[in-house]
């Protein structure tokens, strides 16, 4: 058990020791301040702007920073499409798989495209090479970078400044932050023994006499950008569960890094951009102890086990159903919080095998999408509880809500509500719809109270942009396809397009200076409030589902039944 625990607290040690230095580095990048790479990218930055016709002194208003994000997608998600409607055609198919029905290319591609990668297929029998590297390999870079560089407009928004260019931001935000940081992980994850290579499938007889056939591909470099761009889309259906994408120790703890290093990090960039570094670290600590609550709570209900079956035992055991034996109880439990804190999605280990504790942690997570979040808009969405907070705590003590020094009004809160009401919208809607119609459209394989827990999941999972599910659910149909292709557009551009105009209106307000009756955001107590107001309006949104879920199934086990 201590081994356990250690681990885990050793991976934490290294987030926060990690958090500042890439955050005052991606601050930098977004700043327009020197770095080390400039020798080296300057001049590839100039060609990419030369070609694609951008000029880097160009700012956008609000409108034209969505306008860029929402065409540059529509282009890239009809890109994609057509290569995976195509890829029988294409080379580097080495088994010769054929295109996959329109519905579940159309899922995919939007899939991806938004920075969800839920998946509702096997990696290695269903997509090419071609497919996996140049159409979701692509896509797990520019739907990141599109999440960072609309985080960094929400920052500039909030502190004052003009939202920025979306072209730059995205250009930065690939050449700066996730290519370097890509290259270094995958040749670490190399040199651990994850392949890359192009080769098709190899061929094994095992002891039994009998023929095997191994799958295998450019695994390392999509596994890299798979983690640290929060895409959570493994190359093998098992994920990161698989040998191939996550062999050893090493390599577990290098992925659990990668995940959330830039969520962590986004928050000490604030602090850099607002010229506030006392109030990221308190956001950040709120998150963290929010963040180690659940990572207890999951690691708890693993390490206690399943009591019908230590009844059986006689003794307690943990639970390793659903678990890759070289990573136990602990560093599943500590995944399964991390990707699912982070709307990373990528799996270590069965998130249906959980316990129900793991699978309210992980629910809980998918609820809230602030405890660190996705990239970039994981962020934005924090601070709109903070502007909540103010104008809450504004109305209670009789002073004029301000955030950085400037005023919060019916507009701010009106697209602060936007954000934080589609979401509960696209999960509970369809859920309902299943539960109307169990028969026809639920694929549900579970029983009961967990059964509730398979298909509210998948929705949270496609609405938070995360991608990861209680696996064993039937979702390759067509209603699975198109339902959650429906939460995973409303999770993430009606978001876009509220936070990106709450920025710019935030960015024409006048500086109201600071005065006696002005509130401090930047204190202890107020941090304290926020905390609560995210429990207030983001937990009890979900609560009745929670009940529904993983609380009766964890009185039912306890019980006995």
């Amino acid at each position: 058990m201590l081994q356990g625990w250690i681990q885990i607290a050793l991976t934490l040690l290294i987030v926060i020791a990690t958090t500042p230095l890439l955050g005052k580095y991606i601050a930098r990048v977004f700043l327009g301040e020197k770095t080390l790479l400039d020798k080296v990218l300057n001049p590839l930055e100039k060609v990419i702007y030369t070609f694609s016709g951008v000029r880097p002194d160009d700012e956008m208003t609000g409108w034209q920073y969505i306008q860029a994000v929402l065409y540059s997608n529509l282009v890239m998600g009809i890109l994609v499409y057509l290569i995976l409607m195509l890829q029988g055609w294409l080379p580097l198919n080495p088994t010769g798989l054929s295109a996959p029905n329109w519905h579940l290319a159309l899922h995919t591609t939007l899939s991806f495209l938004t920075n969800t990668d839920q998946q509702h297929y096997a990696g290695e029998t269903t997509y090419s090479y071609a497919s996996q590297t140049f159409a979701l390999g692509f896509l797990m870079f520019t739907s990141a970078a599109t999440g960072i560089a609309v985080g960094i407009a929400f920052i500039r928004g909030l502190t004052g400044r003009t939202l920025g260019n979306f072209y730059i931001d995205l250009t930065k935000s690939i050449t700066r932050i996730l290519l370097p940081m890509s290259v270094v992980g995958g040749l670490l994850l190399m040199m651990a023994g994850v392949p890359e290579t192009l080769a098709g499938v190899a061929t094994a007889t095992t002891l039994e006499g009998t023929t095997q056939a191994i799958a295998r591909g450019p695994i390392a470099h999509f596994e890299i950008i798979k983690q640290i761009g929060e895409n959570g889309g493994g190359f093998f259906g098992i994920n990161s569960a698989h040998p191939y994408e996550n062999p050893n120790g090493f390599t577990n703890l290098l992925e659990t890094w990668a995940m959330i290093s830039i969520p962590s990090a986004f928050i000490y960039t604030y602090g850099v951009f607002a010229n506030n570094i006392k109030q990221a670290w308190l956001v950040f600590w709120m998150v963290f102890i929010i963040f180690v609550i659940l990572v207890g709570v999951a690691a708890i209900g693993e390490y206690q086990g399943n009591p019908l079956v230590n009844n059986l035992l006689g003794e307690q055991q943990p639970n390793l159903e659903g678990k890759e034996v070289r990573f136990g109880w602990a560093q599943t439990a500590l995944w399964a919080v991390m990707t699912t804190a982070t709307m990373c999605g990528a799996v270590n280990g069965m998130h249906d095998s959980l316990m129900p504790p793991g699978g309210f942690a992980t629910l809980f997570n998918l609820f809230l999408q602030i405890i660190w979040g996705g990239q970039g808009t994981g962020t934005a969405y924090l601070f709109l509880y903070l502007i909540l907070a103010v104008f809450l705590t504004g109305l209670m003590v009789g002073r004029t809500p301000e955030f950085l020094g400037r005023k919060i009004e019916k507009k701010e809160i009106v697209l602060a509500s936007v954000v934080l009401l589609i979401h509960p919208f696209a999960i509970l809607i369809p859920w309902s719809i299943v539960f109307a119609f169990p028969d026809a459209l639920g694929g549900i394989t579970n029983p009961g109270f967990h059964g509730v827990s398979q298909v509210v999941y998948e929705y949270a999972s496609a609405a938070a942009n995360n991608g990861s599910g209680f696996e064993g659910l039937g979702d390759g149909t067509l209603w699975w396809n198109l339902s959650t292709s429906i939460s995973i557009l409303a999770g993430r551009y009606i978001s876009i397009i509220a936070l990106l105009l709450l920025a710019d209106s935030m960015s024409r307000k006048q500086l109201v200076p600071i005065s006696a009756g002005t509130l401090r955001t930047d204190t202890k107590l107020f941090t304290g409030i926020t905390g609560g107001v995210i429990l207030i309006l983001g937990a009890l949104t979900f609560f009745p589902v929670l009940v529904l879920g993983p609380i009766a199934e964890a009185f039912l086990i306890n019980r006995g039944g």
